[in-house]
């Protein structure tokens, strides 16, 4: 199904970059500086760091990585889905 709706593509695009900004903002604000001792005291070391520590220096630059893979992948989808796509 290819309709160009660009105001139904631009809210869908919308829709999902808010999305992983929320995902983004958990990952790296909540897990490595709010819930960091929370963190360390509930979850195993990785390797000789706290968890929480870990979080804050290798774990938010991981989900970061992993949300830039969703955002390629759930974008393509989307342009696919409303006829944008560059694919021929």
């Amino acid at each position: 199904m290819q309709d160009k709706d660009p105001l139904a593509h631009r809210l869908s695009c919308l829709k999902i970059t808010l999305s992983l900004l929320a995902i983004w903002f958990m990952v790296s604000f909540g897990a490595g500086i709010l819930l960091r001792d929370w963190l360390d005291v509930n979850f195993p070391s990785v390797g000789s760091a706290p968890f929480g520590f870990w979080m804050a220096q290798q774990g938010s630059i991981i989900g970061f990585i992993l949300i830039l893979i969703s955002y390629v992948y759930l974008m393509n989808r989307l342009d696919r889905k409303h006829g944008y796509s560059e694919e021929r």
